[in-house]
């Protein structure tokens, strides 16, 4: 299946960019194994009945759509955690785009600063060789069409037939930060609210005191399990000990 006209240009087919991996019988996590984890993007696909959602599309170097065979089956809602250049890259290759408001402008016309790939996409965020396709004084992300993209705001529900997602707007790592609440399982798909590693709340977007606000509310919601935006996903017990010790160390 083919998205259709996109206004980005049309990227590189790469089937060996990326490595899937079976985390439940409807979930698959991509990755960009070439890239370090802590610049590494988790590309959550979501099978369902009758719809697929897509949570994050990573860097954008390779076509994401065209090389990995169960996007190309069939219509995906792509949506954006966040607006940074490793959640968004492939984005412009799906008809269908989900954003919060405070950060869709960026999708249709992203830019070096708001994306934050002025700062991290460097050559430092591979784990090897650094691609030959790689140049960071010519990596952009490529946008989205305005009339692909619509706005996710708080309690939003996405229906796939199987599972059903609650919205919920977690700021604080970037104004549009969200998350997709699957209340009936306990599943959480976090963006970058929350994950298993250095959390990064010093961007010229960020905002302290929203960040200590949604993980208290995180710290209130009754998860088994994690899926972040990088890293491994984890179940309650290591999500209560992330959130405890952040406000530890900034809720003073």
């Amino acid at each position: 299946m083919n998205d259709g006209k996109n206004i980005g240009r049309k990227l590189p087919v790469n089937h060996s960019w990326y490595s899937t991996q079976k985390v439940d019988h409807d979930i698959t996590l991509i990755s960009e194994m070439a890239i370090d984890p802590f610049y590494r993007c988790n590309i959550w696909h979501i099978r369902g009945r009758d719809s697929d959602l897509l949570v994050d599309s990573g860097s954008g170097l390779y076509s994401l759509r065209q090389s990995v065979a169960v996007l190309a089956e069939r219509s995906v809602t792509a949506v954006a955690s966040h607006a940074h250049f490793d959640h968004i890259g492939c984005h412009h290759e799906f008809d269908h785009c989900l954003a919060h408001p405070a950060e869709l402008a960026v999708l249709t016309a992203p830019d070096g600063r708001e994306t934050l790939a002025d700062q991290y996409a460097t050559a430092e965020m591979f784990s090897g060789a650094v691609p030959e396709i790689f140049d960071s004084r010519g990596y952009r992300v490529e946008p989205v069409d305005e009339n692909k993209v619509k706005p996710l705001v708080e309690g939003t529900r996405l229906d796939t037939g199987d599972r059903s997602f609650e919205v919920l707007h977690l700021p604080g790592h970037s104004p549009g930060s969200v998350a997709l609440w699957d209340e009936r399982h306990g599943v959480l798909f976090s963006g970058d609210a929350i994950y298993d590693g250095p959390l990064l709340a010093d961007n010229h977007h960020s905002d302290m005191g929203d960040y200590i606000a949604t993980m208290k509310r995180l710290l209130e919601l009754p998860v088994n399990q994690v899926h972040g935006g990088h890293f491994p996903s984890f179940g309650r017990k290591t999500c209560q000990q992330l959130i405890r010790a952040f406000l530890d160390t900034y809720d003073q």
